[in-house]
């Protein structure tokens, strides 16, 4: 690759075209910007580093393939695989929780690193988009269910069907409650769609995650992307 094909990314000035600036260990050419000083590499031999990486991952990631499947396939270290899952869920934004709509909350279980470690899904459904609009992950108590529901409450929510589980009926308003049946029935089959797609939720699987912060950024991917 010549250098009078290579722009400057941080100059505004796209004609800026940079200079070469020695070799890499590796021997890949190096080139600098004139104007900022940034420098580069023409072809940068680690795959992770390419334009469509993210991309790639969110897809994969949605498809339900472990970390380990997903590193193979992308031919990228798990390391850094696991790196970018995190970087990409900083620019993830829940969605705006419109007023006086329905929801239905509903729960999962699964576990962390091993089997005794049972961790809960915690999650809100609305009624008619089928949109998850809050999520919480942690131990089956009040406090988890609560980081969910006063999410719902502040949107002066019509009304919120749930299952039979005592918990709620101390956490929401006898008005707003509903444990009728069918009342969730979409929640209940985006359930079965969330232990389908994701593998580390499926109720006997080898794929599980090992660490907190990684389950609780590929659910924002799965559910907000």
């Amino acid at each position: 690759m010549e250098s009078n094909q290579i722009t400057c990314y941080r100059c505004v000035d796209a004609i800026r075209k940079m200079i070469k600036y020695g070799k890499t260990k590796s021997g890949n050419q190096r080139y600098i910007c004139r104007a900022c000083g940034k420098t580069r590499v023409g072809n940068y031999a680690y795959l992770s580093y390419k334009a469509d990486i993210n991309q790639h991952i969110i897809q994969l990631t949605k498809e339900g393939l472990g970390i380990r499947s997903t590193a193979r396939i992308l031919k990228i270290s798990t390391t850094m695989l696991l790196k970018r899952i995190v970087f990409i869920t900083r620019n993830i934004t829940k969605p705006v929780i419109s007023r006086g709509k329905t929801y239905e909350v509903d729960e999962l279980c699964t576990y962390i690193r091993y089997k005794k470690n049972y961790i809960w899904l915690v999650y809100a459904l609305e009624k008619n988009s089928k949109t998850v609009v809050s999520f919480n992950v942690g131990k089956r108590t009040n406090k988890t269910l609560n980081r969910v529901l006063e999410t719902l409450k502040l949107s002066e929510t019509k009304k919120i069907f749930t299952d039979r589980l005592k918990n709620y009926k101390y956490l929401i308003n006898e008005k707003m409650h509903s444990v009728k049946r069918f009342g969730t029935n979409h929640i209940e089959r985006k359930n079965l769609t969330l232990r389908t797609h994701l593998k580390r939720l499926n109720r006997r699987t080898i794929c599980f995650s090992k660490n907190l912060v990684i389950f609780t950024a590929v659910l924002k991917i799965y559910f907000w992307i």
